[in-house]
């Protein structure tokens, strides 16, 4: 009987404040979502928002580096600089012929300045470590660097791992306290390994399509696939893809997930088999374009070329085609390790505009030189796609091509000029032939530089470089290096080769051509040491596939002295009160 009134007693109370309930509810639902904000916030990873989140972790193994097996339970550890910047995780991996790339994430800009890495190596059957010095660092985008490690030992792992030196402390990918069991390599030989954006198209670089070269492919097999996370990205939209040539895939950006460029979209692309899309292993990211390949004003010319330890020729390159014009320098660097930066950052002190872009991809220059039409249309009506071996020469001119540029001898910006006639015309490339020069009997790299020291070439040109009108590509970007396809409506023009050639120094000095023997930079050009296409144009005649000097070096492509060139450049760019050329080292 009482607790009968007890209750109803409750009920009258209840009556008497009836927003009580309301308060107990909304109290409850604020307990519920603060519960759930706790469980997002503790998670590492929400693969469905908008904005991937990316936590990498300095982790020590429980154990030592140089004990027998390796404990799987982890710890993290809290480094120094991640009171400032994120600490450092290894995103991806990527075997080479001769090397293991890492992907490393977070940290600051100088994290591998402050703190020395080595490479680590698991042995696959005793348990055990090696550790190999890492070959280079570089940074790679906003959000990532690039560690290149010697390939591994004899039953060694090639999944590498990092260690600061003289410390046990390892970068490990760390899934909730635990080493993920799946930690792969992805070959070189297939994977999409970069990614950019032309307005709203998606443009995705791509190995192991195996696509013939030269011309375009059926896009109806293909799509891109779009999605975030670092290490297992999960790609959640598709687009079909709109245009297809060698390695390049274009296809619509999604809208819904263009605030998540900021961070990086992972991208990949998906060919067709038995009705379904089998997506290529991916790390490619497509970022919101940066300040490098952004400005408020075109320049009338820039340059784009692809290097591979070139530190010591790019100042007189670039010394002398600025006299002729040029105002904007794009440097692919295809993994230098001869201190290119610090020529580079000299030549901007002095008021040269080069960008330098890291491009870790070996062979891939048709695949570069898309990149960087397509990058630096915005900043750029022509662009000239040249090695930096190669060099504009203005002959004298004569009243017959006139229409091409001003009587008599060049005069300063000539290159520059030259171009301009044809930006108003439906000249979309301009080709200019190429003179290949030979070692003319030297011995020893010439100290005034290439365009003094090597006057003796072959008398017939060998093929040709091209200049570019960047709106007037067809949307495939499709080159062959030399030349590019151009859209419907543009033509291109052959220069006369008395209105102008370009000098190339292909066969210098043994001690520089050899270099030339470890790798080429274009894709569909087989190296030297390959047996393949040994009497083609872009190899040495009669040298054949080794690296050992001819007897006759120095003699061989001689059959025209030509001292042009040379003559131009003493009468124009020496320095009276010195009496030495803007490049020149000097004793002082």
């Amino acid at each position: 009987m009482d607790s009968l009134d007890q209750r109803r007693k409750r009920k009258r109370s209840l009556r008497q404040y009836p927003n009580l309930q309301l308060l107990l509810s909304v109290r409850s639902l604020l307990i519920c979502f603060s519960f759930l904000i706790f469980l997002y916030l503790f998670s590492y990873t929400n693969p469905f928002s908008s904005i991937p989140v990316f936590r990498p972790v300095l982790v020590v193994s429980s154990l030592s580096l140089l004990s027998t097996s390796i404990s799987t339970t982890v710890k993290s550890v809290q480094d120094s600089e991640s009171l400032t910047s994120p600490p450092l995780k290894i995103e991806s991996r990527v075997l080479f012929p001769d090397h293991v790339l890492l992907l490393v994430g977070g940290g600051s800009k100088n994290s591998f300045l402050k703190n020395e890495f080595e490479c680590v190596y698991n042995h696959g059957k005793n348990g055990g470590f090696g550790k190999k010095k890492v070959l280079s660092f570089d940074e790679y985008d906003e959000f990532r660097s690039v560690l290149r490690c010697p390939l591994p030992s004899l039953n060694y792992s090639n999944v590498v791992k990092l260690q600061r030196v003289d410390k046990n402390r390892v970068l490990a990918e760390k899934s909730n306290g635990f080493f993920r069991r799946n930690q792969t390599v992805k070959s070189w030989e297939n994977i999409a390994y970069e990614a950019a954006l032309d307005g709203e198209i998606a443009v995705v670089f791509v190995k192991g399509l195996n696509l013939r070269p030269g011309r375009e492919s059926d896009p109806r097999q293909f799509s891109c696939h779009f999605g975030f996370g670092h290490k297992n990205p999960i790609f959640t939209l598709s687009t079909k893809a709109l245009a297809v040539a060698q390695e390049v895939v274009r296809c619509p950006f999604p809208e819904s997930i263009e605030r998540s460029l900021e961070k990086g979209i992972r991208v990949t692309v998906g060919f067709n088999r038995a009705h379904k899309p089998v997506l290529v292993p991916s790390v490619a990211k497509i970022f919101r374009p940066g300040p490098a390949f952004s400005s408020a004003k075109k320049h009338d010319l820039c340059v784009c070329t692809m290097v591979w330890n070139q530190a010591s020729a790019i100042r007189e390159w670039i010394k002398y085609h600025s006299w002729l014009g040029v105002e904007k320098w794009f440097i692919y660097d295809n993994n230098s390790e001869d201190g290119i930066e610090e020529v580079v950052q000299e030549l901007n002190q002095e008021n040269h505009n080069v960008t330098r872009f890291l491009w870790p991809w070996i062979k891939t220059q048709e695949a570069g030189f898309s990149h960087c039409a397509l990058k630096a249309k915005s900043q750029c009506n022509w662009i000239s796609f040249m090695d930096v071996d190669e060099y504009f020469y203005f002959p004298y001119s004569t009243p017959k091509h006139q229409q091409f540029r001003s009587l008599g001898h060049a005069p300063q910006n000539s290159l520059r000029d030259l171009v301009a006639n044809f930006s108003r015309t439906n000249i979309g490339e301009i080709r200019t032939s190429c003179h290949s020069f030979g070692p003319s009997g030297l011995d020893a790299p010439p100290p005034q530089g290439v365009t003094v020291g090597y006057t003796c070439r072959l008398q017939s040109p060998e093929r040709h470089k091209s200049i570019v009108r960047p709106d007037a590509l067809d949307s495939t970007l499709l080159n062959v290096v030399h030349h590019f396809r151009l859209r419907k409506g543009f033509e291109y023009l052959n220069l006369p080769q008395s209105a102008a050639v370009i000098n190339h120094y292909k066969y210098q000095v043994w001690g520089v051509f050899r270099a030339k023997f470890y790798r080429r930079v274009a894709t569909y050009v087989a190296d030297w040491r390959e047996n393949q296409n040994e009497g083609s144009r872009d190899r040495a005649p009669g040298l054949g596939t080794e690296a050992i000097e001819p007897s006759d070096w120095s003699k061989k492509f001689c059959e025209v002295w030509d001292t042009g060139l040379r003559d131009f450049v003493l009468a124009n760019f020496v320095d009276i009160s010195t009496n030495s050329l803007p490049w020149e080292k000097r004793s002082d």
